[in-house]
């Protein structure tokens, strides 16, 4: 038989609104007694029931996560940090996938609202309006997106885009290439163009296309047709595309052409560019040694630009 909370309450000596509270606002519990709670609980076995407490109170004790590609390396590490969070507030975060579709999204939040007392939507494509209703719907948090009115987090690229702007000009590159893999105007493109036209850089934009390793791939044969010298992938995953095509094609990082991704991932810390053998073709870089690397960002909190604070 399952051991039930006046059980747990009667053996720890607590009420069962105490009980309660420690698997539900753990933060409301003194320590030392939601420590001998939970070692009375876990000693009997108890655990207590999500849909039952969701009934009783309106509350689930989960967060929902909403983002665009679980595959990218990018978010496992984003992941486990909120999961750690979220557990020391007495919370489990749910992790969904829209394999960057609008249509994919929708479906993802309404299946996923129903089983959790908010969303942190992580570069969400729909609408402003749908937003806002989802907003007053309930908690909803945005990660990477602007709407007047919700709570957001945006990940800046500024300072990291700056410096790939000055490193590409202090070697001596003139003609660059962006592989865009954002749709809209509320990505980084609009950063970066603007950024590298105020360093006298030349930028020819290819895509937008899906943010994947295939996608560096197919733009790394586009850029070798062409006069560029230097690349900048939209995430570390086109990137890695880039580089293992360039490998393909006998062209030298950095011998040849800089690659810089962004999101300084692990994957990007552990790849080896590929310098070619003798009897490949000639470098086209200018002087000076270009480098393959990937660039970090910083995180901004707040409801709008006006109320922004660093994190």
């Amino acid at each position: 038989m399952a051991v039930t909370i006046k059980q747990v309450a009667s053996a720890a000596g607590v009420s069962v609104s105490t009980v309660s509270r420690a698997f539900t606002a753990p933060e409301q519990v003194q320590p030392q007694t939601l420590q001998r709670v939970r070692e009375v609980a876990a000693e009997l076995g108890y655990s207590p029931n999500p849909a039952a407490r969701s009934l009783r109170g309106g509350r689930t004790g989960s967060i929902g996560l909403i983002i665009p590609d679980i595959a990218n390396p990018f978010f496992p590490p984003i992941f486990k940090a909120m999961q750690a969070r979220a557990r020391r507030l007495g919370y489990t975060v749910l992790a969904a996938d829209t394999d960057e579709r609008e249509y994919d999204e929708l479906e993802t939040i309404a299946a996923v609202s129903k089983q959790v007392d908010g969303l942190i939507l992580w570069a969400s494509t729909l609408p402003e309006e749908r937003l806002r209703e989802l907003g007053a719907e309930m908690p909803t948090v945005l990660v990477n997106r602007h709407v007047e009115g919700l709570p957001e987090l945006r990940i800046s690229l500024s300072q990291g885009i700056a410096q790939a702007a000055e490193h590409l000009k202090a070697y001596g590159h003139t003609r660059c290439v962006f592989v865009n893999g954002e749709h809209g105007e509320h990505g980084r493109g609009k950063s970066i163009r603007e950024v590298f036209e105020a360093h006298d850089l030349t930028l020819t934009e290819l895509g937008p296309y899906e943010p994947r390793f295939e996608t560096g791939v197919h733009a790394a044969t586009l850029v070798a047709a062409g006069e560029a010298t230097a690349v900048l992938a939209h995430n570390d995953l086109v990137a890695l595309g880039v580089l293992h095509q360039f490998a393909k094609l006998g062209i030298g990082v950095p011998g040849q052409v800089s690659v810089i991704g962004i999101d300084d991932t692990l994957l990007a810390a552990t790849s080896t560019p590929h310098s070619p053998r003798s009897g490949s073709r000639p470098t086209r870089s200018p002087p000076g040694p270009p480098t393959c690397w990937s660039t970090p960002s910083r995180a901004r909190a707040g409801r709008g630009p006006s109320r922004s604070a660093r994190a």
